[in-house]
C-alpha cells in the first residue's frame, strides 16, 4: 500500500450547499489555489446544479 506523501497536491471533498452531502472527491493544488474551491456542479438529489464548496475528506 501507499503511504500519504507530503506535497502540494491534496484530495478534498466537494460539499453541496443546499443538501449538505458530499458529493465529490477531487484533488487540488496547494501553491496554485490557496483560498477554497467553490464550483458549480450537479447535485443528483437536488436533482440541479448547486454550489460545491471544499471540505476535508475523513
Amino acid at each position: 500500500m501507499a503511504g500519504k506523501k507530503k506535497g502540494s497536491v491534496e484530495s478534498i471533498a466537494l460539499k453541496c450547499t443546499e443538501c449538505d452531502r458530499k458529493n465529490y472527491t477531487t484533488q487540488k493544488n496547494r501553491k496554485n489555489m490557496q483560498g477554497k474551491m467553490e464550483i458549480m456542479k450537479f447535485c443528483k438529489w437536488d436533482n440541479k446544479h448547486t454550489l460545491h464548496k471544499e471540505t476535508k475528506i475523513k
